[in-house]
């Protein structure tokens, strides 16, 4: 690291609002130089809550200068989950290729063993410099989530009986409920818990009216979450519970969903599926989408088996 201090020790979270604020910071100037995020959503909003650690490498004050000295990487290790602990780090673009990413990885990887946990690694994009910081550390792909994109053009926005807005202050257990049915298998979205909903509340994109419960007889049994960042709408998450499934409600709920997007006057659909969801893939190519990114999770243990994916229609 020529042109770095030593890695300094990890952080338990939170992280206070000015470190924040630098992470958040050298995140952008990161997507603006390789076209996409290097930090997902969850990592971001992890950065102010308990059970996540945290490096902040920073590079060298010249003499003279302010005491906080400029953010040139970072790096999170999330809170254990079946034995394994996910990571996500991003160097600076002038800081790369003096070691500081082998290095911060190093650092992230030996405090999972120490905690023994297997380390689970995202690239994001899997750009080539994050594809040989992984496999130079030994690591392989376990697993691809795909990202898909569709032009939207306006059309009919189609009634779906019994879908109804959510209510904030009312609704959230009910979701939770629902959600954790829906995805009991899946590695992040079947483990979303009522802190995190809230943290997504508060988040500038989120509007009650585009996240939707689908009720039968008083009860949820499905829904779908839109979030609006113009010109580009994503189909967030959408999940059926397991006694539900079978009757087209993703289907229907992923039609809605385009239609509602299209009449908001966007121009583009997201979402994103895991690779190895064969049915999702079908489903989602019937509605016109077509991958346009991977991100890669690496890792040291044996691939994955499949499991439902966030926004997999049934």
């Amino acid at each position: 690291m020529n042109a770095t201090r030593p890695l300094a020790p990890f952080v338990d979270g939170p992280l206070g609002p000015d470190e924040r604020t630098a992470v958040r910071a050298l995140a952008r100037r990161a997507a603006e130089h390789d076209g996409v995020d290097p930090l997902s959503e969850q990592t971001l909003l992890d950065l102010d809550v308990p059970g996540t650690e945290h490096w902040l490498v920073r590079a060298p004050a010249p003499p003279g200068s302010p005491s906080t000295d400029p953010l040139v990487a970072y790096a999170q290790l999330g809170a254990a989950a079946g034995g394994a602990r996910s990571a996500e780090l991003v160097v600076a673009p002038p800081a790369r290729g003096s070691g500081t990413g082998g290095a911060l990885l190093a650092a992230v990887a030996a405090r999972a063993t120490e905690t023994g946990h297997d380390l689970l690694l995202w690239a994001h994009g899997d750009v080539p410099g994050a594809h040989r910081l992984a496999t130079g550390a030994g690591l392989v792909p376990l697993r691809e989530l795909w990202r898909m994109a569709r032009a939207l053009a306006p059309v009919p926005v189609p009634h779906v009986p019994g879908l109804r807005p959510f209510v904030v202050g009312q609704d959230e257990q009910r979701w939770v409920a629902l959600n954790g049915r829906a995805f009991a298998g899946h590695p992040e979205q079947g483990r979303l818990t009522a802190a995190d909903l809230a943290a997504r509340e508060r988040e500038p994109w989120f509007r009650a009216a585009d996240l939707l419960l689908l009720e039968r007889e008083g009860t949820p049994v499905a829904y779908v979450w839109l979030k609006v960042e113009p010109p580009v709408g994503e189909l967030y998450a959408l999940g059926v519970d397991p006694a539900a499934q079978g009757r087209g409600l993703g289907s229907a709920l992923t039609a809605y969903a385009v239609a509602h997007l299209a009449a908001q006057g966007l121009h583009q659909a997201l979402l994103y599926t895991d690779a190895d969801n064969a049915p999702a893939l079908r489903a989602y190519r019937s509605a016109g989408f077509a991958r346009d990114r991977i991100d890669v999770q690496y890792g040291c243990q044996a691939p994955r088996s499949a499991a439902e994916d966030a926004t997999m229609p049934s």
